[in-house]
């Protein structure tokens, strides 16, 4: 059996930056586990830029932004395992892992970080009528075989949702000489950053369909064509609104879903909005001395809101290290965060007054498109925070800062309230 202080279950961005962090937190022993062959995790296929800028303050494309923390992890002497296999995690925090060199083996830690990142959600989720042809994509799987592979996957593309990677890889095909004929989305908006619909689609005049979905994909042996529809309030589609358009490639960009597995079987309690662990404001689940971050905990926008929020679990894994008891005692003033009226949940989903830090930044994403409105955050009843914003949308991360100062001065605090108020 291995002993570790700290072990970290993935080597993507967020797993880099909770390791980098534990070790300048104070504890030495600290093992990494990544099942790929390299660290750095999906950045490695986002060779586009714009990572970095609240980070380094400059813009990187994934892999040189994924780069700079492999640096720090090396810098640091950090352990690592690659092409490691995490199978399982038991309550007493013996992780049980597999790879080629030393088979099946165990490792046993004090603490634990969750930083598997997400998958893409796949065709089978979305219930698409037709035939099982070649040329069907997830865009992840269509990234991947451009950028890093070298292979294109089709010179026609329609693609199905509007998330950011399936936005980017609008513009990536184009860029490499096919034709993306339609962008549908089922949603009456889009999922993905306003920026990359300007920079992805405007730029390049490809039309973006809101509130329609694929209908039929047609062909046996490859897609030769594909029928979108509009659809109603109730997402069905409208009889009499098809489109059809001829293509060799439909690429899936139907959302991500948090990558749980290892989660659930530790028996860690999940949300039902986000798919992903719930937890306080040190990024601690129910299960003591386990901790999560990144994709994995909630689906982030930016990588530099994973890389900030996993240095704070790397950092309080650490802490829950080195004094695990003196971590534990507060729990009892642990004050729920309640979404209502347009926020569907949040991140941390408990706060204590006593163990946070000086501010606590709070993130959540909203269930509609609202416009000139409030984001609003109450103590009990007492309203402490009213920010206007021009528009808040599903696809881009809100975000409000708690202080301590007023959490503890305000006497029997019991609930926490935040929620999107009309102008």
């Amino acid at each position: 059996m291995l002993n570790y202080d700290i072990v970290i279950v993935g080597g993507g961005p967020a797993g880099l930056a909770a390791a980098v962090s534990a070790k300048r937190n104070g504890v030495e022993s600290i093992l990494v586990l990544e099942r790929d062959k390299e660290l750095g995790g999906i950045l490695n296929q986002c060779i586009h830029n714009g990572f970095g800028l609240h980070t380094f303050k400059e813009e990187l494309t994934g892999p040189e932004y994924a780069g700079r923390f492999i640096e720090q992890l090396e810098e640091e002497k950090i352990e690592y395992k690659l092409n490691t296999m995490v199978m399982d995690i038991a309550n007493n925090k013996v992780v049980t892992a597999m790879n080629r060199e030393e088979g099946m083996f165990e490792i046993q830690a004090k603490a634990i970080v969750l930083a598997m990142g997400c998958r893409e959600r796949s065709r089978g989720a979305l219930n698409i009528p037709g035939y099982r042809p070649a040329g069907i994509y997830s865009a992840g799987t269509a990234q991947r075989l451009v950028n890093m592979e070298g292979y294109m996957p089709g010179r026609e593309v329609v693609i199905l949702g509007s998330g950011d990677i399936g936005l980017i890889m609008a513009r990536r095909m184009t860029l490499e000489g096919a034709k993306v004929k339609v962008v549908a989305e089922l949603m009456p908006y889009s999922g993905g950053l306003k920026r990359n619909i300007v920079q992805c689609l405007d730029d390049y005049g490809i039309p973006l369909k809101l509130s329609h979905t694929v209908v039929d994909i047609e062909g046996k042996e490859r897609v030769e064509a594909i029928t979108i529809a509009e659809v109603g309030p109730d997402r069905r589609p409208i009889p009499g609104t098809e489109e059809r358009y001829t293509c060799d490639t439909l690429l899936l960009s139907c959302g991500l879903i948090p990558e749980n597995e290892l989660s659930r079987s530790l028996g860690v309690e999940m949300s039902p909005v986000t798919s992903g662990p719930l937890v306080n404001e040190c990024l601690e689940t129910n299960v003591e001395g386990v901790f999560a971050c990144g994709n994995v905990l909630h689906v982030h926008d930016l990588v530099d809101f994973v890389s900030e929020e996993a240095s704070a679990a790397g950092k309080h894994a650490a802490e829950y290290v080195l004094n695990g008891a003196k971590h534990k005692e507060s729990s009892a003033k642990d004050v729920p965060i309640v979404a209502v009226e347009g926020a569907r949940y949040t991140v941390p989903k408990t706060i204590n007054p006593d163990r946070m830090d000086e501010k606590h930044t709070v993130r959540f994403r909203v269930g509609d498109v609202y416009k000139n409105c409030y984001v609003s955050v109450y103590l009990n009843d007492e309203r402490i925070i009213h920010k206007k914003r021009p528009v808040v949308a599903p696809g881009e991360m809100e975000e409000v800062v708690l202080k301590k100062e007023e959490l503890a001065a305000f006497s029997n605090l019991s609930q926490i309230t935040v929620k999107i108020e009309e102008a």
